[in-house]
């Protein structure tokens, strides 16, 4: 299955379950340990997991076996490895705490908008 598919995949599995704010960050260059991330969040711990667990049936259905999955117990933050895909499902408490779209998405350009600063041409790398 190509990366683009599983994402579909997985983004169909949150949307299917009704997970809340979802987002699919490119991180290719920042990381060696995934090319995509997904996160979203459930209403309560309790659809964190039903949703998790959703993303998962899919993608065994699918004829992908995650990589791992970390935090079923918890269920404020699950974490499926799905090789060139994580997916990150969370409470919004847990979202806001950790708030991995800043940690992961924000880029040079983005940082120099918010700053006022001009790119002129040097590399985020």
């Amino acid at each position: 299955m190509q990366t683009e598919q599983i994402k579909e995949l997985v983004v169909d599995a949150l949307e299917d379950m009704k997970a809340q704010n979802i987002i699919v960050l490119d991180v290719r260059g920042r990381t060696s340990v995934t090319d995509w991330m997904v996160i979203a969040h459930g209403t309560s711990s309790r659809h964190v997991s039903a949703v998790a667990g959703n993303v998962e049936e899919k993608a065994k259905h699918a004829g992908l076996r995650p990589k791992g999955t970390e935090g079923r117990n918890s269920s404020d933050w699950v974490l499926i490895d799905l090789f060139d895909v994580v997916v990150h499902v969370m409470t919004e408490q847990a979202r806001h705490f950790y708030d991995l779209e800043r940690l992961w998405g924000e880029t040079q350009e983005a940082r120099n908008q918010e700053s006022g600063v001009q790119d002129v041409g040097q590399n985020d790398a």
